[in-house]
């Protein structure tokens, strides 16, 4: 069965317009020195609901809901997850996907049976090593990314953004090379301190200036902070 770290009965944040439900999957390869969900890094840890537990409730939220959202950790890590994904839809309920682009032939194979992708651009494709940990991590989210635009399924491109990780020069990289994909929008969401992540340099955080994001919003698809 599918192993959570936890799981969100109703959700009006993780899917844009959407009344969702949330499955934190337990487990992610990465070790990003922000990551908003440590806790879900390491597999067999997980201490949310069995999926059959979380299934019982979905099925009484039949005619609430609009979907479940996937979320982690990096869900495409569970071999089990089309299998829920499955699940959700004989519900008669949409599935969504919050990923960071880490397997990309798993997404791939994921997108006909998914109605929206959150999915994350942590950096420039270069820089991803050093935010990862894992070498060459850049190369398959770029290989991710390619299946995504592809495919047609709606989605959110976004970057957690704090000075300290994401510099100027990473910003316009990044913002250069999506508009050069194809990629119809993207989101520079405001990273925010939470328990158990680890310290952040002393910089402190902030919006880019306004004369870089006028430079984004020139150089790069349409911009949205949040």
């Amino acid at each position: 069965m599918l192993e959570l770290g936890g799981f969100t009965p109703l959700s009006t944040t993780d899917w844009p317009d959407r009344l969702a439900a949330v499955a934190f999957v337990q487990g992610c390869p990465w070790r990003c020195t922000y990551c908003h969900n440590p806790g879900l890094q390491e597999r067999g840890t997980g201490r949310g609901p069995g999926w059959a537990e979380v299934m019982v409730t979905l099925s009484r939220r039949v005619g609430l809901l609009d979907g479940v959202v996937f979320s982690g950790g990096e869900p495409t890590l569970d071999p089990r997850l089309p299998d829920a994904v499955a699940d959700v839809r004989g519900l008669g309920l949409q599935a969504a996907l919050h990923t960071a682009g880490i397997y990309p032939e798993r997404l791939a194979a994921l997108l006909p049976d998914l109605a929206w992708v959150g999915f994350d651009v942590k950096t420039d494709f270069a820089r991803y090593d050093a935010l990862t940990g894992t070498r060459r991590s850049g190369d398959a989210v770029r290989r991710a990314l390619d299946h995504l635009l592809a495919s047609g399924v709606d989605h959110e491109l976004r970057t957690t953004y704090h000075p300290a990780y994401v510099d100027d020069d990473a910003l316009l990289a990044t913002a250069r090379t999506l508009r050069a994909l194809g990629a119809p929008a993207w989101v520079l969401q405001q990273w925010r301190a939470h328990e158990g992540a680890s310290e952040l340099p002393s910089m402190p955080w902030r919006w880019p200036a306004e004369a870089l994001l006028d430079r984004l919003r020139a150089e790069g698809p349409p911009l949205a902070l949040r």
